[in-house]
């Protein structure tokens, strides 16, 4: 009886120093998800911005150009210009124009652009 009063202090102060060691760990594994969401946050927020930066990209004057052009003539030039260019003056037009424009496309080069077009019109962070 006397061996277990003397080493009840000892006992709990080294219960106290688990109980403490193992706040520390899970103190540590929440600064680090921590820093994994506010590292997928900036991605997220950089993501927007390139979005908005993409369909800014087609100005006005340049889609009611491409919206006057007969759809062949439209095609022949959008697929020469740059992809992203050309899926942002696309999502500006008329849905009708732009499929008849896509139509008369290349297949490979409607389908590229369809891509960017669907990735683009996502809501939702795409990683």
């Amino acid at each position: 009886e006397r061996f277990c009063t003397n080493i009840a202090d000892a006992a709990r102060d080294r219960r106290y120093v688990l109980q403490a060691q193992e706040l520390k760990q899970l103190q540590a594994g929440i600064d680090e998800r921590m820093k994994a969401l506010d590292a997928k946050k900036a991605e997220y927020e950089t993501w927007l911005k390139r979005r908005e930066v993409f369909l800014a990209r087609a100005e006005d004057g340049v889609v009611q150009i491409y919206a006057g052009m007969k759809p062949d003539a439209a095609a022949e030039r959008l697929a020469i210009v740059n992809a992203d260019l050309a899926a942002a003056i696309l999502m500006k037009l008329d849905s009708r124009k732009a499929s008849v424009i896509l139509n008369e496309m290349d297949q490979k080069a409607a389908a590229t652009l369809t891509g960017i077009m669907a990735s683009a019109a996502r809501r939702v962070d795409p990683s």
